[in-house]
């Protein structure tokens, strides 16, 4: 994921609701949101590698990652496996969290945000590995540190916090902010060292272009009682429509079982 915003234990339903734009080459194949055979995800797939962007349980918990814009060289493992670690795993965010520092290096530069039941960590691994609890609140994320004030960044966050001002009955209304194709002024991008015309490429929330663009938007939504519902909207080259899907979960804590 290359923008994420979400609003965690500030709404009187969701315990949890993240809106995120997924921004990718065309090239690299994936398959569309869907229950996976053989590990415990709801979550799209990154065909090359195996992994995920962004992804949730039936049991209530979620996972996204983002990469790090930086030139810096780091490791070479894939960044989309954290993801589903973290969900096929049977520990706390806390307790993954811990276990994950040890080994961030291997890693290309990325902050990931692991969220269960109680708690919400982000580990990042750039420019040192480190990890953080997450007070309740409203925050967001796109290729730097958490809230950094790129625009995009600041747009897709005032656009939660006003959903929530106005009572955050539909989550789904939070997909019009991630398809903004606002490019901010020279004046106010960042410098990530990839030159200025990457970063005008860049600066939108919805990136439509032939050979890189926004392949995926995400709303997840889940309940206090664990309960929830996760809905992608995909797109091709040049910001084409490819289908959408919605998958409804209601937690095991939440039944009962």
């Amino acid at each position: 994921m290359c923008l994420i915003a979400f609003a965690w234990n500030v709404h009187p339903r969701w315990r949890l609701v993240l809106v995120g734009n997924r921004d990718e080459f065309h090239a690299r194949p994936s398959a569309g949101l869907a229950r996976w055979d053989d590990a415990p995800l709801i979550a799209g797939r990154d065909l090359r590698a195996g992994g995920t962007w962004l992804g949730v349980t039936a049991q209530g918990r979620c996972a996204v990652v983002t990469n790090v814009r930086t030139p810096a060289s780091m490791g070479t493992q894939s960044r989309g496996l954290l993801v589903g670690d973290y969900l096929a795993d049977a520990g706390s965010a806390a307790t993954h969290s811990d276990k994950l520092v040890d080994d961030a290096a291997a890693y290309g530069p990325f902050n990931l945000l692991l969220f269960d039941a109680q708690e919400a960590w982000l580990v990042g691994n750039h420019p040192q590995p480190h990890r953080r609890p997450l007070d309740h609140g409203v925050h967001a994320l796109s290729n730097a540190d958490l809230d950094t004030p790129w625009p995009k960044v600041c747009a897709l966050d005032a656009q939660l916090h006003a959903w929530l001002a106005d009572g955050g009955a539909d989550p789904l209304a939070l997909l019009v902010g991630l398809r903004d194709e606002h490019v901010a002024s020279d004046a106010q991008l960042p410098d990530t060292g990839f030159g200025l015309e990457r970063e005008r490429q860049l600066s939108p929330a919805f990136i439509r272009g032939h050979e890189y663009g926004t392949r995926a938007s995400t709303v997840v939504a889940i309940a206090h009682d664990g309960s929830g519902m996760i809905v992608e909207h995909r797109f091709g080259v040049d910001g084409v429509s490819c289908g959408q899907t919605r998958v409804d979960f209601v937690a095991a804590l939440a039944s009962g079982s």
